[in-house]
């Protein structure tokens, strides 16, 4: 690792998700196990005796030795299906909120968790708060495209779902800088996903961030449909949560119906030997490009330090991508940049 590349600590709820530690403590393990990961530490948050048999059971002792591996104890947690209200009001020791704490506190530059996502919402923005000049933080995740070099950062994912305009701004110049520091994108096309391509077409929430977004200083394209989401014609799509989660858990779905069909057509091709030889990469190839693992890590963006949700039911490899997030982000200070940029976005 270069030494121009700054060390990252990542603090992981380590009970979270599903699976619990089952998942959170080999993910951290294998991170930290890449070459290229080489110089970062991992701090598991939870309870210390589900959590530190398995550190043992998967080879983590020598790096725990290393003092690259480390474990926090917190004595709650929170449930998947708990109150958000509830688990920020009385659970003040939960693995969660400590996790997030250490974030706040410097001790660590960016937390993951699998858990419930309305109280690591409630969680984040109470301990961490919003940045200057940004109203309510948003949920930012990338999609996969047909062209499997690429990829789009959508937002909002289901954060908010009474946007104004003056929101949808400011999720595109989040949007924009971390898709330009994260993917070293330069100029980030931004649009905003709506009914239709013409200017007359929208609502008046829509037209009105459009105006507002024309008059800025990002690279704003105009509108997309949903139809066009996963064609990478633009690099950020601004939304509303409410239609930002809607298109994703449409496109989720679409993703798991070509893989069912291809499966089964591919079961069936094995009655060939030749379709079989032919189905094997083509299935496989779909297969690799719509895994939902590797896209696995929604950023709670906006808030001051880097939160990444992961989906609760992911296995250990897409937990891992989680924690990869969340360490590119705080490697190229994503906070520090939607900072600078939220306050000189509008030109004169």
């Amino acid at each position: 690792m270069s030494s121009k590349t700054p060390v990252v600590t990542v603090a992981v709820d380590a009970m979270g998700g599903d699976f619990g530690p089952e998942v959170t403590v080999p993910a951290a393990i294998a991170f930290l196990t890449k070459p290229h990961n080489s110089s970062h530490r991992i701090v598991l948050v939870g309870l210390v005796d589900m959590i530190e048999p398995i550190v043992q059971a998967k080879g983590g002792a020598a790096l725990m030795n290393a003092g690259r591996l480390s474990i926090h104890a917190a004595s709650e947690v929170v449930a998947m299906d708990e109150s958000p209200a509830l688990a920020l009001k009385r659970k003040k020791d939960s693995s969660m909120r400590v996790a997030i704490n250490l974030v706040k506190e410097g001790s660590a530059q960016a937390a993951v968790s699998a858990g419930n996502t309305g109280a690591l919402m409630a969680t984040a923005r109470f301990v961490l708060k919003t940045i200057k000049g940004i109203d309510r933080p948003a949920i930012i995740s990338t999609l996969p495209c047909l062209d499997p070099s690429k990829t789009v950062h959508m937002l909002d994912l289901g954060a908010n779902v009474d946007s104004t305009p003056e929101m949808l701004v400011q999720f595109a110049v989040m949007g924009s800088v971390l898709t330009h520091y994260v993917d070293k994108k330069e100029s980030p096309r931004v649009a905003l996903l709506n009914v239709g391509a013409e200017e007359i077409k929208g609502s008046e929430k829509v037209k009105r961030a459009s105006q507002l977004l024309s008059a800025s200083s990002l690279n704003y394209v105009g509108y997309v449909e949903a139809d066009e989401i996963l064609f990478s014609k633009v690099d950020v799509i601004v939304c509303d949560g409410f239609e930002g989660n809607v298109a994703l858990k449409a496109s989720e779905g679409t993703a798991k119906m070509i893989l069912s069909v291809l499966k089964e057509e591919f079961k069936s091709s094995l009655y060939s030997k030749l379709a079989g030889a032919v189905a094997l990469p083509v299935f496989k190839s779909v297969q690799s490009r719509l895994d939902p693992r590797s896209h696995n890590g929604a950023s709670l963006i906006g808030l001051n330090g880097i939160v990444v949700k992961s989906h609760g039911g992911t296995d250990v490899v897409g937990f891992e991508f989680a924690i990869q997030e969340a360490r590119q982000q705080a490697s190229r200070d994503v906070i520090g940049h939607i900072s600078t940029e939220i306050g000189k976005v509008f030109t004169s």
